[in-house]
């Protein structure tokens, strides 16, 4: 590892560690929290969603970036109070550009609309990493680390009231640490003070058709929780 990458890696451990105080009860300092939960990207802070895409660019910054067909940003309203975070896409994302347009992302779409009462546009959805890793295989530290000051930017760009991940990865790379979701899933965490609920992601539950019942069971009771905290009705008889 060069000095420059290990002192990089320093720093995002750094500031994953910070990010992760406010959940355990530790206040940052004002000026101190600004630079965590506002983070500049590449020496500039965009303006809005718009912006950060077009700095974004036709990125190079990690190898993901030579198996790519689409670079897949994310999508929904700016404004959203309810922000989705998934791990990275998938072919058919890769192949449109969008975020959670393949079977994972009709089941998600289900879930926005039919059991949540929204609009998928009226939420946002978005992935760690921005390219697909080959094979669908889980994107690797130095990519996560490649695409994060991305991601924190768009959090901090729509300011959603409540952040919603999906799977491990996403809930993990958000919180700065080791994450078990099969025993952490459902409970209530904080991003940058933002409430944070980690759930399964749609790709596992399709994944395991003989379990499917028992996890979208567990995974509706994630989102009802998520319901009432953005005061929304929860359905009797669901």
């Amino acid at each position: 590892m060069t000095p420059r990458a290990e002192l990089r890696e320093i720093v995002s451990q750094l500031k994953n560690l910070l990010i992760s105080y406010p959940q355990m009860g530790i206040e940052l300092p004002e000026l101190l929290k600004q630079s965590v939960t506002k983070p500049i990207v590449e020496g500039r802070r965009p303006a809005d969603l718009d912006s950060l895409r077009a700095l974004i660019g036709d990125c190079k910054r990690c190898r993901l970036s030579g198996g790519r067909t689409c670079l897949v940003f994310g999508e929904g309203s700016p404004t959203a109070r309810l922000m989705f975070v998934g791990e990275a896409p998938g072919a058919e994302e890769d192949s449109v550009g969008r975020p959670f347009v393949g079977e994972a992302g009709k089941l998600l779409t289900k879930i926005i609309e039919n059991g949540m009462g929204l609009k998928r546009e009226e939420v946002y959805i978005c992935n760690v990493v921005k390219c697909r890793p080959p094979n669908n295989r889980d994107p690797e530290a130095e990519e996560v680390r490649t695409c994060l000051s991305f991601l924190e930017q768009q959090v901090n760009l729509v300011k959603p009231e409540v952040i919603c991940t999906l799977g491990r990865i996403a809930a993990q790379t958000l919180l700065g640490r080791e994450f078990k979701i099969t025993q952490e899933r459902g409970n209530w965490f904080s991003y940058a003070g933002i409430p944070l609920m980690a759930t399964f992601h749609p790709a596992y539950i399709l994944r395991n058709p003989a379990d499917e019942r028992r996890l979208k069971g567990l995974v509706w009771e994630d989102v009802k929780k998520i319901m009432r905290r953005l005061g929304l009705k929860v359905k009797r008889n669901e």
